[in-house]
């Protein structure tokens, strides 16, 4: 069994884990997090190199090929599990960023059109899925007695979206300095919009070369290396067995996969 104090060790390495988890809604210490990830990733690695382990046997190939890919295998699954709250946050900052922008002009006309500021994030947080609960969590913070600065101070902790925290913060200095609310969030909006709108023109220019370097490395190149192992294989009479093609076609798959996360992950965080 693995010592408890190795988790608690890449937790100290970690300092920021604790403060994602948070944001993430993933209400475990990181210790304990990071020994799930672990125990995940040996059990599926195992299982995984069980497999490969008979199918060694009954197909004669070197028990090394099956240690190797078990041990690259947990290494790369326990990589994707400790990057779950980083998935899950970059999820939940692009559904607050689709509705920032909608949800802050309607702010903004509730507080014109005479509605307290109060009865504004109530109102908000009804029409409002994703940012609707932020705005429910200072509602509810509020009505269980702590202030409308402090509650406003705790949900800027754990929002994973910067723009969300601008406009926030932008809420919580009219309030400390009296100033007037709706003129504070229409910079804001503003601010934010243009942002965006330079983030959208940006991923635009950088998407043509992330799809050539996709096209050469991820189909082109191995396709014609398929290809040309097979006929290479042919001509020196060597046999491709059943265990390396499938290690193939993993690697292959694992290309695709991380090209596709990549391509997902430069995607702008905004309604398009």
């Amino acid at each position: 069994m693995v010592s408890f104090s190795i988790f608690r060790f890449i937790a100290s390495q970690n300092r920021g884990l604790s403060v994602k988890l948070k944001q993430a809604n993933i209400y475990e210490k990181p210790e304990h997090f990071i020994r799930k990830c672990f125990f995940s990733a040996f059990y599926m690695s195992a299982g995984i190199g069980i497999l490969f382990f008979f199918l060694s046997k009954q197909y004669n190939v070197a028990l090394s090929y099956a240690i190797i890919v078990t041990v690259l295998l947990f290494f790369y699954s326990f990589a994707n599990f400790m990057k779950a709250p980083d998935l899950k946050l970059l999820k939940k900052k692009r559904e607050i960023e689709k509705e920032i922008i909608f949800a802050g002009r309607f702010l903004i006309i509730e507080l014109e059109s005479g509605v307290t500021l109060y009865n504004a994030l109530s109102n908000v947080a009804k029409n409002y899925e994703t940012i609707g609960l932020h705005f429910q969590t200072i509602i509810d913070k509020v009505n269980l007695g702590t202030t409308m600065d402090d509650a406003i101070n705790e949900v800027i902790e754990d929002t994973p979206s910067e723009n969300f925290r601008k406009l926030l913060w932008q809420i919580l200095n009219s309030i400390k300095t009296g100033a007037n609310v709706s003129n504070a969030l229409n910079a804001a909006i503003e601010q934010i919009t243009k942002e965006q709108i330079i983030e959208v023109s940006e991923y635009g220019k950088r998407l043509n070369p992330i799809a050539m370097f996709y096209m050469i490395f991820a189909i082109i190149l191995p396709s014609i290396g398929i290809v040309m192992l097979i006929i290479f294989s042919t001509f020196l009479s060597l046999q491709l067995k059943l265990p390396v093609l499938l290690i193939i076609v993993v690697l292959l798959g694992i290309v695709q996969f991380m090209f596709l996360m990549f391509i997902k992950s430069q995607r702008p965080a905004v309604e398009m």
